[in-house]
């Protein structure tokens, strides 16, 4: 199972580069089974993986398909030894998520139980001076830092599309009546083609991750009032979670949080 917590402290230099991470998942308050999956992993070189898989089929096949894009994950991760530049990092995502791909395409081809399945998926892999992000569908990534919150995925969606070519605009697309219609996602077909990217971060910035049962109910403004917040980032997880529950709690609901700082003096350490 991937980890749902870490902290990990790397000496660097004159001082002490940490990261902490939380993921939630919550069934929500309708739905009678959590079709999301996701967690975080640490890896070689002070480097981590965060994922998060929105599945969806119906019952059964959700969780069939989600589940095994994590568990695509977890074994390569576990395999590679760290990666030394951004351009290794996004080969490996592409390579991992094409092997995923195939693998849930099949399993859906094979047991007619799972036919039409597939998952949304938001991978990102944290280094200490870059994070490369790879998805399909409509699960997100945002980064916070001392200038914006920003999300840096662009939603493989229905009303998407028409927002970009201006036939709605982005408040018509909240209330749109198709607006959870997807495009493009992991395992429905025999190719699949995701949007990966590297940017920097620094200390103290924040990513999150999290599938479309938290922005259906939390707006980017409310998102980057949370995020911007003073509160540890377990609480603001747990708020977030919260939040989208009080609001009708229809969708699981799916949230990594990852944190990046560095401690000033060497050897402090919250390990």
């Amino acid at each position: 199972m991937l980890r749902t917590y870490l902290r990990k402290s790397i000496a660097l230099g004159l001082g002490v580069i940490e990261m902490e991470g939380h993921f939630f998942t919550d069934r929500g308050q309708v739905r009678i089974h959590n079709e999301d999956s996701g967690g975080i992993l640490a890896g070689a070189n002070g480097q981590y993986l965060a994922i998060i898989a929105d599945g969806m089929g119906g019952h059964q096949a959700g969780d069939v398909a989600s589940m095994m894009a994590t568990n695509a994950f977890e074994k390569k991760w576990n395999e590679n030894e760290g990666f030394d530049s951004p351009e290794a990092v996004e080969k490996w995502l592409k390579q991992t998520l094409l092997e995923a791909n195939k693998l849930i395409y099949q399993h859906s081809v094979e047991n007619e139980e799972c036919q039409g399945m597939g998952t949304t998926i938001v991978v990102a892999i944290c280094t200490e001076e870059f994070i490369t992000v790879a998805h399909i569908g409509d699960s997100r990534c945002y980064l916070y830092n001392n200038f914006s919150f920003k999300q840096l995925t662009e939603d493989h969606t229905l009303v998407n599309a028409l927002v970009q070519t201006g036939q709605i605009s982005k408040d018509d697309a909240l209330v749109h009546p198709r607006k959870n219609v997807v495009l493009k996602a992991l395992g429905t077909g025999e190719i699949v083609e995701p949007d990966i990217q590297t940017i920097s971060w620094e200390d103290g910035d924040k990513l999150l991750l999290c599938s479309d049962g938290l922005t259906d109910k939390v707006l980017d403004d409310e998102l980057a009032e949370y995020m911007k917040s003073a509160t540890n980032i377990k609480e603001i997880g747990q708020s977030l979670v919260d939040l989208a529950n009080e609001r009708g709690g229809e969708d699981n609901v799916s949230l990594v949080i990852l944190q990046h700082e560095t401690n000033v003096e060497e050897g402090e350490s919250s390990c």
